[in-house]
């Protein structure tokens, strides 16, 4: 089977009202937005938004000061999303908190499965395919880790924060053929399922994907920072080909 994973449809309900989203279309939340939370001064006028990045759910936050807690309540995620960051909306219910002034408020984000688009001749009726995380090795986590460890090792920490490719090399001591390889190989395992930005078309590699890799692997705990010990656990392991 080939083809693009696509995350079908998805709502936003705040105080009891539902909003289904156009892929088409970004879907802004703030002061004076798409869902109108509140005529609160300190909130900012459009503060989030979620919108349909090749075929993800993300959620965007637009603001230049306030930031918003994501939980994903059936998994144990959280994190804070900061102005400017965003994070993949990739846990089917995912509560978004924040505040402005004195007042706190609470919205909720349901975004629906990933389904696979299959080549007609492929001959899997629909319901008889099942998409599962990825399952890496060891050392395919190494490398994620070594390039986020700046962002695992201090909470709020931009991904313009992580290494580059050489930098993350020398960290677990291979050589750049080593590492670079493993690296294709990752995001090349990660695009097959969906994951956008680690592809710039046409079988080119994207050229932010370092920063992309890391942006989805933190937030989906791909890697936590209880990973950090694949750092020495890897360096200098030529032998393990994993």
């Amino acid at each position: 089977m080939t083809g693009a994973q696509v995350q079908v449809g998805a709502r936003v309900e705040f105080c009891g009202e539902a909003y289904e989203l156009d892929p088409a279309t970004a879907f802004r939340i703030g002061r004076d937005a798409d869902l109108i939370v509140d005529d609160n001064p300190y909130l900012h006028r459009r503060f989030l938004s979620v919108r349909q990045i090749d075929g993800f759910w993300w959620l965007l936050n637009d603001g230049d000061r306030l930031p918003a807690t994501v939980i994903a309540p059936d998994t144990g995620f959280q994190a804070s999303l900061p102005p400017g960051g965003r994070l993949p909306m990739v846990f089917g219910a995912t509560t978004v908190v924040f505040s402005a002034g004195p007042t706190t408020y609470e919205v909720e984000i349901h975004t629906g499965t990933p389904a696979q688009q299959k080549d007609s001749c492929s001959g899997l009726a629909p319901g008889e395919v099942t998409l599962q995380p990825p399952v890496l090795t060891a050392a395919q986590k190494a490398l994620i880790v070594a390039l986020a460890e700046p962002v695992l090792r201090r909470d709020g920490t931009s991904t313009s924060a992580i290494p580059g490719s050489a930098a993350a090399a020398a960290r677990l001591g291979w050589p750049m053929t080593r590492f670079n390889r493993k690296l294709d190989n990752v995001c090349d395992r990660l695009a097959r399922i969906g994951v956008a930005g680690l592809r710039g078309g046409q079988g080119r590699l994207a050229s932010n994907r370092r920063a992309r890799l890391v942006e989805f692997a933190v937030a989906t705990r791909l890697v936590t920072r209880n990973d950090l010990y694949l750092l020495d656990a890897y360096r200098c392991d030529e032998g393990n080909e994993e």
